[in-house]
């Protein structure tokens, strides 16, 4: 149902994401999808919802945001529930920062005394128009201070991408081209993974963890939608334990 993120938690920190099985969604949902804009029922979503609340003995339902591939960064609680965002983050105990994602890359921020959270859904255009940086110049903490861990997203052996998408990156910043590797005139796979920790490092996040699976080609565990099209979502959870005020 879901895997605790792999890095070093700071104190009393949760965070994890969720895989797609365990749940009661049907083809080609199947099983535990958590979105419910995707074309999946009322009733499995919901369902979906409460097991998960149940299982993880959650503090209160996630704060679920309407995703746009943008920058906007929202605060929590006082953002209430779908806001219009890419990215959330919290200081409270008990506000859970949630992206759902079936390829783009999900990111959890922490410092590293577990004081202020944060995810982020950051696919190839979020990336590029800076929803790292956003959130980064957001958060009431210095980035040396701060841990990232990145979830499982499109790998670059499959994900490829036109020469419109790479000059994004690389017009930007000239090292993004390292992150790129050409696969056919005009095209290249794109590694959402290094420019992702290009662009986390260059702005001063040092410690960087998670990264290397691959939601394409890990079919029995992860939800793709460029290998499906209609398909469920994953779950990107990151909160600081105790009760929400």
């Amino acid at each position: 149902m879901w895997a605790e993120a792999d890095w070093p938690a700071p104190p009393g920190v949760r965070a994890l994401q969720t895989v797609r099985t365990g749940g009661v969604s049907l083809p080609p949902y199947e099983s535990f999808n958590l979105a419910d804009h995707c074309g999946d029922t009322v009733g499995a979503v919901a369902e979906n919802r409460r097991r998960l609340r149940v299982q993880l003995g959650l503090p209160a339902e996630p704060a679920w945001l309407q995703q746009v591939h943008g920058t906007a960064v929202v605060k929590l609680p006082a953002a209430g529930t779908q806001a219009q965002a890419d990215a959330s983050w919290t200081a409270d105990a008990g506000v859970i920062c949630a992206v759902l994602t079936a390829d783009c890359l999900p990111v959890l921020l922490a410092t590293r005394d577990g004081a202020v959270v944060a995810a982020v859904h950051a696919g190839w255009r979020g990336l590029a128009a800076g929803v790292l940086e956003a959130t980064l110049a957001a958060l009431p903490a210095e980035p040396a201070r701060l841990q990232a861990w990145l979830g499982a997203a499109i790998g670059p052996q499959m994900f490829e991408v036109g020469d419109e998408v790479r000059a994004a990156f690389v017009d930007a910043a000239p090292e993004s081209a390292s992150a790129f590797r050409s696969s056919r005139p005009n095209h290249w796979y794109a590694d959402l993974y290094a420019l992702a920790r290009q662009r986390l490092q260059r702005n001063g996040v040092a410690q960087i963890y998670g990264g290397g699976d691959c939601t394409y080609t890990q079919s029995q565990r992860y939800y793709s939608y460029r290998r499906d099209q209609r398909c469920g979502r994953m779950a990107t959870l990151i909160w600081r334990e105790g009760e929400a005020s």
